[in-house]
């Protein structure tokens, strides 16, 4: 590539670095980002010092130590991509690869040297292991000779391995000269020292640098003590105490929720509780809670390592506070709302996820959905949006004030946002478009009876076309052909409801009208009060001048039993075939979400996989033009408008 080279399956060495991304090299640098999101490592062509070349189990591994003193290990190189990428990055970087071979003897005495955040152990002059010095927690001096590291215990580093290091013991002889000590402070005690002054640990129980108590947080539910140390922050709750490195810490939101402030801190890897994973702590703070807070740390280190990161004391708002010590301490940005505003003028859009109600943020990077189950979709990861208009059954008008957003991701995952206020389209779409994008049902947005048209209309009165046809449909239609609105019901691909079963409705309510003509009209009048309210004012003033607008409709004209059944299209001979599938695989689904589920498969087959069903559906066509030719040249037949057990 003319902008540099790309390379997919690349693993982050280190704790926790099982995850596989994208590694770009590039003139300006290196960039790794994690396969479907999530965590980015950014390095800058001015902050790299060297790179290498080791050989490990199934490739090669690039190390690369930045002038800072961090180290940083891609994983998954192929044995000819070394040469190629090192000719590359020593004309596009300036730095050429050096290659380094791993010690295999598989002995034990060796050479420790520390540099930058890395502790290497050599064997004679070659490197056996390299333990990062960000992930120990504590150290401990056992007798005079014994140096103990214990690593961080926290739930993130077990989300992605089974098997993690906790413990690992140094013998440091007096004879050593590396750590040369004497009677009063042996070798040992001196490695010990060296290590905590790099490593930033101190004892167990060390005082922490900042302290929230009584925090509300919404995911994992509770409410907890958070302590914010050098390295890690501590989640001490009740039932539960977290432990997480700021290495796992990928991003810090600030995001308003009236009369709250919610503080997102974006984990990966996650944290785990059993078989749960929480990429995602949600905070929750008042939004005019004030608070006052000054660090535990000593100026020297304040002045060094954390210049111009973090002031000796803070007072203000207390989401403000604590997102200002965070971010200071782990290094991560801090997102907050971008141009979007809502019809409220807010930051985010009332919706349901998975039968969880809460807020969608249309940020200016991503859409995230709050507070549970906290997701966050990247508009990277996004392949399309869809608008989806309620009201498609006709059941009530009040469902068309309403719409849903399915987000389409690349890798074949759907989200849908339901129950989005009809006032919201507008600047929603707005919004969606001016990212540039793609929205499925573009096209239609635009026509008169396409999502735009019902719900860019401010009246809520208004006549919903698509609700009107619906209903036109269910009623038969007055002077037109029944069985031609009919089919244009079947046919209609946004219609949820299941010809099939009404049909089955009209026969049990044409035996029940049999035996007694009285409780049959009640029936209708049940039926069709819901209706005419669904329908308006306008439908109202129809019925009125169509001389009595009940009385009319049942003296419309009936149909004849004799007459054909009508044919099927492709779609009705699906249904048949996997309505009891989606049943089985779905105990307890509604009726209505029967006929959705297999509308939306429908709605996805190719046109192969529709061709059996629409073989059937022409047969099917063929059967009923040649059954109707044989009824229209046979005798009329005459039917009696006064019987009511086909009126609905």
């Amino acid at each position: 590539m003319a902008d540099g080279q790309l390379f997919n399956n690349i693993l982050l060495g280190g704790r926790g670095g099982t995850n596989q991304g994208q590694l770009r090299i590039h003139s300006g640098g290196i960039v790794w980002r994690k396969q479907g999101g999530g965590k980015v490592v950014e390095m800058g062509k001015p902050e790299i010092s060297s790179l290498s070349w080791t050989r490990i189990p199934k490739g090669y591994q690039l190390g690369v130590k930045l002038k800072a003193g961090l180290n940083v290990k891609f994983n998954g190189f192929r044995e000819q991509d070394v040469d190629n990428l090192s000719n590359f990055m020593t004309n596009t970087l300036g730095v050429t690869p050096e290659e380094k071979q791993l010690s295999i003897s598989g002995r034990n005495w060796g050479e420790v040297n520390l540099e930058g955040n890395m502790l290497t152990f050599l064997v004679g002059s070659k490197p056996a292991f390299e333990v990062s010095l960000a992930d120990v927690s504590q150290t401990q001096l056992q007798g005079k000779n014994d140096v103990v590291l214990e690593f961080h215990v926290d739930d993130t580093t077990g989300a992605n391995e089974k098997d993690s290091l906790m413990e690992l013991s140094f013998h440091i002889p007096n004879s050593n000269t590396t750590f040369a000590g004497d009677e009063a402070t042996p070798p040992a005690q001196i490695f010990r020292e060296k290590i905590m002054s790099m490593a930033d640990v101190g004892p167990s129980g060390a005082e922490a640098v900042a302290l929230f108590e009584d925090i509300a947080i919404l995911t994992p539910r509770g409410r907890y003590t958070i302590e914010l140390h050098l390295s890690f922050l501590r989640l001490q709750g009740q039932a539960n105490d977290f432990k997480i490195q700021y290495s796992s810490v990928v991003r810090l939101f600030v995001l308003p929720k009236s009369p709250h402030t919610l503080v997102v801190i974006t984990l990966d890897p996650p944290i785990r509780k059993g078989q749960t994973f929480y990429p995602h702590i949600v905070l929750q703070f008042a939004m005019e809670e004030l608070a006052e807070c000054a660090l535990s740390m000593n100026e020297e280190l304040l002045n060094t390592k954390y210049k111009d990161k973090l002031e000796p004391s803070y007072k203000g708002l207390s989401h403000e506070v604590f997102t200002q010590i965070l971010r200071g301490l782990s290094a991560a940005k801090v997102t907050q709302p971008g141009k979007f505003r809502s019809s409220q003028d807010g930051y985010a859009v009332r919706a349901s996820l998975k039968a969880e109600d809460g807020i969608l943020y249309p940020l200016e990077k991503s859409f995230f959905f709050l507070p549970k189950p906290p997701t966050l979709i990247l508009h990277e990861e996004i392949e399309y949006l869809e608008f989806e208009r309620h009201g498609t059954g006709g059941a009530s008008s009040i469902s068309s004030h309403y719409f849903d957003l399915i987000i389409r991701l690349k890798s074949e995952q759907e989200h849908q946002f339901r129950n989005i206020q009809r006032n919201e389209y507008h600047n929603l779409f707005n919004f969606i478009s001016s990212k540039g994008l793609k929205i499925m049902n573009l096209g239609d947005a635009h026509g008169t009876s396409g999502v735009a048209a019902v719900l860019e209309n401010s009246d809520d009165e208004a006549v919903d076309p698509h609700l009107e046809r619906i209903k036109s449909a269910r009623e038969g239609g007055a002077g037109e052909d029944s069985d031609e609105e009919d089919e244009d019901f079947i046919a209609e691909k946004d219609d949820a409801g299941s010809p099939t079963d009404d049909s089955e409705e009209e026969q049990s309510d044409a035996s029940e009208s049999e035996e007694t003509k009285e409780p049959a009209k009640k029936e209708v009048k049940k039926k069709e009060a819901p209706v005419a309210k669904a329908t308006g004012t306008k439908r109202k003033k129809k019925d009125e001048e169509e001389d009595g607008g009940k009385k009319r409709k049942l003296k419309k004209k009936k149909k004849d039993p004799n007459a054909p059944k009508r044919a099927m299209p492709g779609f009705m001979f699906f249904s048949q075939i996997e309505r009891e599938n989606v049943k089985k695989s779905n105990p307890g689904i509604p009726f209505t979400e029967v006929a959705k589920a297999l509308g939306e498969r429908w709605k996805k087959m190719s046109a192969e996989e529709k061709e059996p069903y629409e073989s059937r559906a022409k047969a099917d066509q063929k059967r009923y033009k040649d059954a109707m030719a044989g009824y229209k040249s046979g005798p009329t037949n005459i039917i009696d408008s006064g019987n009511e057990s086909d009126s609905e």
